[in-house]
């Protein structure tokens, strides 16, 4: 077995702010489903559906199946920003809160387990979920229906573009099957991996120090 990716080195500058801006979306098509008349929450389940090809869940509030056009890496958003830069720029990746969800290709969830294990992240305990078959997320409301119309919903940071460009971009295993040009997903996962080690043992730090401070001395 090939030797780990090497994790990025500690010293590697950051941005001064950890995540982005979310990206404006691209025009909606002629045909788009937008033009209906129909509720924002069924537009917006309509454009998933019809638009990407993704399946949702029946009900309220409206989310997407995982495990079926792709899985989700669930992290905290700064340790996602810290590894954005190993997406192809159409690989799509939503805000909900303070987590990035990274989308990645279907069947990765269950790799996860094996490849942190592999990476010796395995004894570690990291903020990091994988969502695969049997799951679902919330919707990020798509952006040409303007902010906050669907109640509750995420935010796309980088908006998925039509389905079949979408779903090539997503990070996954060799074999998988994917293109090449796919985004490596053990070196991913091994980046996402030492950014939530960073973000938790910066937490750590942070409440042992405010522990220290607020502690009343013996000698008072």
């Amino acid at each position: 077995m090939a030797a780990p990716a090497p994790l990025p080195p500690s010293g590697a500058r950051t941005p001064t702010s950890p995540v982005p801006p979310p990206r404006r979306p691209r025009e909606a098509r002629p045909e788009s489903s937008f033009s209906s008349p129909a509720d924002p929450e069924s537009r917006a389940r309509h454009w998933y559906e019809n638009d990407l090809g993704w399946p949702t869940v029946p009900g309220r509030p409206l989310r997407l199946r995982t495990g079926v056009r792709f899985d989700v890496l669930d992290v905290p958003a700064e340790a996602g920003a810290g590894a954005l830069r190993h997406l192809a720029p159409h690989s799509p990746v939503a805000l909900r809160g303070d987590r990035m969800r990274l989308l990645v290709a279907a069947g990765s969830a269950e790799e996860v387990p094996g490849l942190l294990e592999w990476l010796e992240w395995g004894a570690v305990a990291l903020d990091l979920r994988a969502l695969g078959a049997g799951g679902s997320v919330t919707a990020p409301a798509p952006a040409l229906l303007g902010p906050g119309s669907v109640p509750g919903a995420a935010v796309w940071l980088r908006p998925p573009g039509p389905g079949s460009e979408a779903g090539a971009s997503l990070p996954a295993l060799p074999a998988m099957g994917r293109e090449r040009s796919a985004p490596d997903l053990v070196r991913l996962l091994d980046t996402v991996a030492a950014h939530c080690h960073r973000v938790r043992l910066r937490r750590v730090g942070a409440g042992a120090s405010g522990g220290r401070r607020h502690r009343p001395s013996s000698f008072s």
